[in-house]
């Protein structure tokens, strides 16, 4: 049995939200609401900043709810009076607490970034470029209290290759956008499977991993700057300058940990060396290494921190 268009309150607040909030949009449901995060000082101004799916949303006409809290019992009797059949979580960064996740008909799904169990958690694609997989995903799940643990109704596989976190991010929200549609249409249908064993969790990313540490080997500081790219951006200190490199290649040389090798800027690591690509020095644009050096003199046998 395939169901026609449904009554659906969408959740989310991210970039990564708001391809599955338009797909569900074109393909015609009824989106009674939308719900996200509230407005945040942001930039020099701090000025408060609408969420990415709050923009999107009000751009389709779509109703924009952005409570603190779902806790409390009016927010709850404000989400229940939708009348919705299904709520849709992407992203979202609040808990639902039980009367949420039962409120709709057929309660509500989940787009995840990997293919679960397999990270679990804040950050998904940075975890599984760091681990060094080599494939990821989107998982489509029927949501419960726990963690990310609910069953599954649909996946999709994405190889990661050399990707940045930032284009892996944009490939698998546009993937899954498509995959939770799909699911929609075919909810009754699908059984939803439990999810197998072995899961592991994916931490939210702390600022202080992106330092680059030199003793490292080359191969996984190369992982690092990927997963990092395009936010918070792996760097290094060059005198009193904080420099990002947002994309690094290696190289089969070895020297002093920390040394600059040769007049392109490669590093020597704790197993071979990394040869940055693409830097960007502290309050500048992105450019590529060539062009850094032309700016910044930094002489072979240099020792970096």
């Amino acid at each position: 049995m395939e169901f026609g268009t449904m009554r659906i309150v969408f959740m989310g607040t991210p970039d990564f939200s708001v391809p599955t909030l338009r797909a569900l949009h074109e393909a015609g449901h009824d989106i009674v609401a939308a719900y996200t995060q509230p407005p945040r000082p942001a930039g020099r101004g701090k000025q408060e900043r609408k969420s990415p799916v709050h923009v999107a949303a009000e751009a389709m006409g779509v109703p924009v709810c952005h409570p603190h809290s779902l806790r409390d019992l009016d927010t709850q009797a404000d989400f229940l009076a939708h009348e919705a059949e299904l709520g849709v979580v992407v992203a979202y960064g609040l808990i639902l607490p039980k009367a949420v996740l039962e409120g709709p008909v057929h309660g509500c799904l989940n787009v995840h970034a990997s293919l679960l169990p397999r990270w679990r958690g804040a950050a998904p694609i940075q975890r599984a470029i760091l681990a060094g997989d080599h494939v990821t995903g989107v998982t489509i799940m029927q949501m419960e209290e726990g963690l990310d643990t609910g069953p599954m109704l649909a996946s999709a596989r994405v190889p990661i290759e050399d990707k940045t976190a930032g284009e892996l991010h944009d490939e698998l929200a546009e993937i899954g956008a498509h995959l939770l549609v799909q699911t929609v249409d075919q909810l009754g249908e699908l059984k939803a499977e439990p999810q197998p064993p072995g899961a592991t969790y994916a931490a939210k990313i702390d600022k202080a991993e992106a330092r680059i540490d030199w003793r490292k080997p080359a191969e996984l500081l190369e992982r690092e700057v990927r997963a990092f790219a395009p936010f918070p951006g792996s760097w290094f200190e060059l005198g009193s300058e904080r420099v990002k490199v947002l994309r690094a290649h290696v190289i089969g040389a070895n020297g002093a940990t920390g040394a600059v090798l040769d007049d392109r800027l490669t590093i020597a690591c704790g197993n071979a060396a990394l040869r940055p690509e693409l830097v960007q020095p502290a309050g500048k644009p992105p450019m590529d290494a060539a062009a850094f050096l032309r700016g910044h003199k930094v002489a072979q046998g240099t020792v970096l921190r």
